[in-house]
């Protein structure tokens, strides 16, 4: 039996993971676990443990994090446990690869803890640019620590090989959270307004958004030039939580008084990866700085308005509208993309994400690559950069 351990910290993660772990469940000789981490069990952050508790997801390790909302001392001391944490479990358990998803300082931790065990490290969605977070720096590093690559899309993956990774390693998956988009049952309107308490009689301005971690100091500044800008607006607003980065305590309560004062407008801690991606399909917009904004909107042909230099570098699709963190230029890019000309413009785009089968990709490079002296010690490659395999830059094999 072929044991994957999979990190998870948070709503997001948890969501692109769901159907890796569908996968790998169907996929004879193969089995998982999860080390849970993070917001997930926070309180502030929603105890999203239930949610995975609820689903009955084999849970193999929880590692509690210090509150990292506040600074960037509280960031690095989480980051200090949940190394310490992740390295306690795995002297004590045996496992055959760890996957883990993204950029977060989470993400990190944990990848560092597998290096002096040789675990073989499974990277999902590396090779992205985002120039504004700090996350940037964590998934180029992630990248080096890990032994097969899992990208979003080509152009990922080829910057994955210019890092110096052979292209045998690396896997064009698309992004695994699509694949929920294909193959989930998402909740009907009437659902979502009676679960959350929300005002659904039109279609609302769906808002996240993020601390900008390589600009600290802008949080306030930033909040409030979107929440003014939204306050323009007739629609009903619904906005979920921001991360745990460092100066979220301050947009948190910046959403948490607008919401207060402003109709029809609505703060929802979690919502969970399915119910998230059905408030995309009732929406009119999303507005934010999420990756979700560019990753899955493209997939409800959504449009969008990405604010500020959070996610500068990520491919976009026709959907979204750049703009910056100021009130008169949100508001412009806003009342632009719900024009419903700018709808019908969009109503024929593909995702340049993926096709929603990213979960079959990927379990079947884990089912089939040798684990052995070859995967662990990496050479830097410093040939070609172009990508081995068929239609996808794949193969599951390594070199003879």
């Amino acid at each position: 039996m072929r044991k994957i351990l999979i990190a998870t910290a948070g709503r997001s993660d948890f969501g692109i993971n769901r159907q890796i772990m569908d996968q790998i469940v169907r996929t004879p000789g193969m089995d998982y676990s999860l080390l849970v981490t993070g917001a997930h069990l926070s309180t502030a952050g929603g105890l999203t443990v239930r949610e995975i508790e609820a689903e009955r997801r084999p849970i193999g390790a929880r590692i509690a994090l210090p509150d990292s909302y506040g600074s960037g001392a509280a960031t690095a001391a989480a980051m200090g446990v949940a190394l310490t944490g992740t390295a306690e479990y795995l002297a004590r358990e045996h496992i055959d690869m760890m996957l883990i998803v993204g950029d977060r300082f989470e993400m990190i931790a944990i990848a560092a803890a597998t290096v002096p065990f040789n675990i073989p490290l499974v990277h999902v969605h590396g090779g992205e640019v985002s120039f504004g977070a700090i996350d940037d720096a964590f998934r180029h590093a992630i990248t080096k620590m890990a032994h097969l690559h899992f990208a979003a899309t080509e152009d990922y993956a080829l910057r994955i090989v210019r890092m110096g990774e052979e292209p045998w390693r690396v896997t064009v998956s698309g992004a695994p959270g699509l694949d929920n988009v294909r193959l989930a049952q998402l909740p009907d309107r009437v659902t979502l307004a009676r679960q959350f308490n929300l005002d659904l009689s039109e279609p609302p301005i769906v808002v996240t958004f993020h601390p900008v971690t390589r600009q600290p100091g802008e949080a306030q500044r930033q909040t409030e030039a979107l929440l003014a800008a939204l306050d323009r607006f007739r629609q009903p607003v619904v906005i979920t939580a921001p991360n745990a980065d460092a100066e979220a305590d301050v947009i948190r309560d910046m959403i948490l008084a607008f919401v207060a004062r402003r109709p029809r407008t609505f703060f929802v801690e979690n919502f969970g990866a399915l119910n998230y991606l059905a408030m995309l399909r009732e929406a009119a917009a999303a507005v934010g700085n999420s990756s979700s904004g560019l990753i899955e909107t493209p997939a409800f042909k959504l449009p969008t308005v990405n604010i500020g230099d959070r996610q500068l570098g990520r491919t976009r699709g026709m959907n979204v509208v750049d703009t910056p963190a100021e009130a008169d230029a949100i508001a412009r890019a806003i009342e632009r993309v719900i024009d419903p000309a700018f709808r019908a413009s969009i109503a024929a785009m593909d995702n340049p994400y993926g096709d929603g089968h990213a979960a079959e990709r990927i379990v079947e490079v884990l089912r089939n690559v040798p684990i052995d002296a070859r995967l662990v010690a990496k050479p830097f490659y410093d040939g070609p950069v172009e990508l081995n395999g068929g239609a996808h830059g794949a193969t599951s094999e390594p070199p003879r």
